[in-house]
Order: C-alpha cells, then sequence, then structure tokens
C-alpha cells in the first residue's frame, strides 16, 4: 500500500484544499457533507491519510468535480518507490517465457 505521506497524496489533498477553498466551505463542513470526521478529512487534505476510493468519489461529489480532477496525472511517480515493480504484461510475458521452456 502506498505511503500516505507520499506526492500522490500530497497533490491529492492541494486538489480537495483547493476546490474546497474555490466553494468557500470550511473542513468541517466538507467533511460533514462527505458523512466524514473531520480529523480523517483534514488528514486527507494535509496528504497524510490514504483514502479509499468511495471516500474520493464522494469527496468529489460533495466538491462538485469528477473525481478525475482530483486524481488526474498521478502516477506511479508519485508513489514511493518499491523494490520491484512488474506491469502485467511484464508478468504475462515472463510466465510465458517459462511456460515455453
Amino acid at each position: 500500500m502506498p505511503d500516505p505521506t507520499s506526492a500522490a497524496a500530497h497533490l491529492f489533498g492541494e486538489r480537495i484544499r483547493d476546490e474546497r477553498l474555490r466553494l468557500g466551505l470550511s473542513q468541517d463542513e466538507v467533511a460533514h457533507l462527505a458523512g466524514m470526521n473531520v480529523s480523517n478529512y483534514g488528514k486527507i487534505e494535509r496528504g497524510i491519510g490514504n483514502p479509499v476510493l468511495h471516500t474520493i468519489v464522494r469527496l468529489a461529489v460533495v466538491l462538485g468535480v469528477d473525481p478525475a480532477v482530483l486524481v488526474t496525472g498521478l502516477g506511479a511517480d508519485h508513489l514511493p518507490p518499491v523494490l520491484e515493480a512488474f506491469t502485467a504484461a511484464d508478468y504475462v510475458a515472463e510466465r510465458r517465457a517459462r511456460l515455453s521452456s
């Protein structure tokens, strides 16, 4: 699981905060509208929380934006490094190579 202090978490939190401020809402108001504890919402906004998909969608709905707005451009380079990372294509190719040997 990604480290909640990743660049992805920070960028997501900044985007949430920017949308909240654009609407002139407080953290408490957004948390209440999203059915969340304000403490948990604050962690997400500060980039130290790692929200699940349902929370991301719920926040997008409350803020009146498409969830894609909040995650566009986030990729593997925004996540903490892993020792070994394979794509599904890498895995399939390796499996085929081993089966044909």
